[in-house]
């Protein structure tokens, strides 16, 4: 082998990070959802009267 093992080593956490990327875009995790919450316009404080 000519590489040193630094480079051995990049390579495969390299390697590990990519197949986990493309795990990640193939079966991308569940969203919970969640009620949209609407915001209510606050009277108390208006300047206007």
């Amino acid at each position: 082998m000519s590489r040193s093992p630094f480079m051995l080593i990049l390579l495969l956490v390299l390697g590990a990070v990519a197949v986990g990327l493309l795990a990640l875009g193939a079966f991308p995790p569940a969203v919970a959802p969640q009620a949209v919450e609407r915001a209510l316009p606050n009277d108390r404080f208006s300047t206007g009267r």
